[in-house]
């Protein structure tokens, strides 16, 4: 039986072309599921140093919801305290909006925030 050169660029293309399809199939089973689905939800955090941070999560939905905050080193997650939601809280703005950068940008764009002449 003769095989031509094509059959193993066909198979390389045909696998390559199903890792997205496996990819989108994980996503979307329970075992890819996002966190979100689960009702976790991240707050905020504030790094304390490059290794440390502290994180506050939302567990649950609807009234049983509360508010973890953890803190967070690459050897182990404490609960540092929990509490019930902060009014406001489902249109607080996510953890990284109006990052340090923009908030710099914006400032030197208005023409407040430079010593120097232009």
């Amino acid at each position: 039986m003769t095989e031509t050169p094509w059959v193993p660029v066909l198979w390389f293309v045909a696998i390559v072309a199903l890792i997205p399809v496996a990819l989108w199939l994980l996503r979307r089973s329970p075992v890819g599921g996002t966190m979100a689905a689960s009702g976790l939800r991240t707050v905020g955090q504030l790094p304390l140093s490059a290794s440390q941070r502290v994180v506050t999560i939302e567990i649950g939905s609807g009234d049983d919801r509360t508010w973890l905050v953890l803190g967070v080193t690459p050897q182990q997650i404490r609960t540092l305290h929990t509490m019930r939601p902060q009014p406001g809280s489902a249109t607080a703005a996510p953890a990284g909006a109006g990052s340090g950068f923009a908030q710099v940008l914006g400032r030197l764009r208005d023409g407040g925030g430079g010593t120097h002449a232009r």
